[in-house]
């Protein structure tokens, strides 16, 4: 009854707030118990449109939430500015929220009102863990935004590796262009980002080879995939001779001759070559190639030092194949 009075004294007629608003924005678990006792519309909105559960989720209150929950407050209610609860807790990186309201099946599908979807607010909020559970929940990873981008355009253009990676592993669209025509791929090597711009290619010739290749695809590869950047010392000797290859053998144009030799697209050698630092930018774009060639090799569990040899040859350098 105090707890029930107090509320009432503060009741916020500026922005429409009940005394169940306020507990449940404040977290006050056991006022919001009392004040239920006796509440007979837990979805009341402010003028905002926010309910008290909405509030709760915002400010990060799961037990209040939980408690109005239960009470039969609507998990996927709308504010005025078509903000769900999902999308709250997610903007503001309540991690145990999110997880609870997906547990709760909380709808993942976004509104045609709202611009992001919640994996696009995960990735613009560099929330990883929160991509990870949406994921894990089967949420789109193919859904666009309002400007017709999927969260992989978003994380590339931010530059952000461990998310284009989570993204990457799972299998999303790689050809999906957003409203000015841009691939993911363009959007990176528009922005300068040459790890991501690399990510994608690697991603791009694995899922290539692997509809080609489909019988002999296996799990155990599978759980070892990565994209990144290869700094391992098992590889450490055959990057430096292809490093070696790149900055002192090849010529100007002769890394292209090679690249597409090994069917790198028009799209993938230009996104390479944009990457520009001057007139021996050539090298760097030659070595950057050969790696992404040689990961497409490892992860074929096939010989590296046997395939240069014999693609260097086959391809026109054979004098190339002797020194190496």
């Amino acid at each position: 009854i105090l707890c029930f009075k107090v509320f009432i004294q503060h009741f916020d007629f500026k922005e429409g707030n009940t005394a169940l608003h306020l507990a449940a924005k404040n977290g006050h678990s056991e006022a919001v118990a009392i004040l239920l006792e006796q509440w007979e519309e837990v979805n009341d909105v402010n003028q905002n449109g926010e309910t008290p559960f909405y509030l709760s989720v915002e400010e990060g209150h799961e037990k209040c939430a939980k408690l109005l929950l239960e009470a039969g407050s609507d998990i996927n209610v709308l504010t005025q500015n078509s903000s769900s609860a999902l999308q709250i807790a997610i903007q503001n990186g309540h991690l145990s929220l999110v997880t609870f309201l997906i547990d709760k099946n909380i709808d993942l599908v976004p509104k045609p009102k709202q611009k992001n979807s919640p994996l696009h607010l995960a990735v613009i909020n560099n929330h990883l863990p929160v991509v990870k559970s949406l994921l894990d929940a089967n949420h789109d990873i193919n859904s666009l935004n309002h400007r017709q981008e999927t969260a992989l355009h978003l994380a590339a253009d931010l530059g952000n590796v461990e998310l284009v990676e989570v993204l990457l592993k799972a299998g999303c669209d790689l050809n999906t262009v957003d409203k000015h025509g841009k691939t993911a791929l363009s959007v990176a090597s528009r922005s300068n980002h040459a790890l991501i711009v690399d990510m994608i290619i690697k991603a791009e010739r694995y899922y290539a080879t692997k509809q080609e290749h489909l019988a002999h695809s296996d799990n155990a590869s599978d759980s070892s995939l990565s994209f990144k950047q290869d700094h391992s010392t098992q590889t450490k000797q055959i990057r430096f001779s292809l490093w070696n290859l790149a900055y002192n053998q090849l010529k100007p144009q002769e890394w292209k001759k090679l690249a597409l030799f090994w069917k790198f697209t028009d799209e993938q050698i230009k996104a390479i070559e944009e990457q520009w630092t001057g007139k021996k930018s050539y090298k760097e774009h030659g070595n950057r190639m050969l790696l992404i060639w040689l990961h497409g090799i490892l992860l074929a569990h096939q010989n590296p030092v046997k395939h240069i040899y014999e693609d260097l040859s086959e391809a026109g350098f054979q004098p190339l194949a002797g020194e190496l």
